[in-house]
């Protein structure tokens, strides 16, 4: 499986997970540094896992950016905040 693959289908588990509530990237940023961490991205979404996180981190810094939170919002990867 490449890893295109196993992102999508990744992508798509997280999809079919459960129904998310919509939240704000207000929301998720609980320390205000401007970027989300794992911990708080599953307190936001408890259904992403690490493997999730990591692909929705196109950079590979180890943080989800806005710029890559709202790809992955965009996709329906996860909701889209209000």
């Amino acid at each position: 499986m490449t890893i295109k693959t196993r992102m999508t289908a990744t992508m798509a588990a997280v999809l079919l997970a459960g129904a998310a509530t919509a939240v704000s990237a207000a929301e998720i940023d609980t320390d205000g540094d401007g970027v989300y961490s794992l911990a708080e991205m599953q307190a936001a979404f408890p259904e992403i896992t690490e493997e999730t996180f990591t692909a929705i981190d196109a950079n590979g810094d180890g943080m989800v950016d806005p710029d890559e939170l709202k790809a992955a919002q965009d996709a329906g990867v996860l909701p889209s905040g209000g």
